[in-house]
């Protein structure tokens, strides 16, 4: 009986060290609405290193997403429930512009934002 009251023990401080560590690792989510030749929010503020989960929708005609400095350049499905989700992190602080990168209408130069990566103590 001795014998497994501990195997129990172990097993739950095993099952709860695995649950306090997937906690630990989350990613922070960030949600961008695309609409009308503008991104909100249009500036975004992360940590060197931080990874970020983005979710990009759109609430009107379909868009893209391209994202300087990486391999990003997705389309955002127009209004409705779909969406884009794409992780980043830079190793770099610096300013990164995001920009649609599908033609969407007169005002789509004008469709931009930006990524502000900073060390992390400067936060």
């Amino acid at each position: 009986m001795k014998t497994s009251w501990r195997w129990l023990l172990v097993c739950v401080t095993v099952l709860l060290t695995m649950l306090h560590g997937s906690a630990v690792q989350e990613r922070r989510v960030v949600r961008i609405s695309a609409e009308r030749f503008s991104f909100t929010p249009s500036r975004i503020a992360l940590a060197v290193g931080e990874q970020v989960d983005l979710v990009v929708t759109s609430d009107d005609t379909a868009h893209g997403l391209r994202i300087e400095g990486t391999d990003v350049d997705l389309t955002i499905p127009k209004r409705g429930p779909g969406e884009i989700r794409v992780t980043v992190s830079f190793d770099k602080a610096g300013r990164y512009e995001f920009a649609c990168s599908r033609m969407c209408g007169a005002g789509h130069n004008y469709m931009r934002g930006e990524i502000i990566v900073r060390e992390p103590a400067a936060q």
